[in-house]
């Protein structure tokens, strides 16, 4: 019962955060910083 408590609201926890950076714009951001990445891994950035 209290495992189950636990990853009740450790879910409720990450899907707050995940809307509270969506709503700060982070997933621009995020996005942004993965493609200069990418570019950076196959040599063109």
């Amino acid at each position: 019962m209290r495992k189950r408590i636990s990853q009740f609201a450790l879910f409720i926890t990450g899907t707050l955060m995940i809307g509270y950076g969506a709503i700060r714009g982070e997933a621009a951001t995020v996005l942004g910083k993965a493609i200069k990445l990418c570019l950076e891994c196959v040599g063109i950035g």
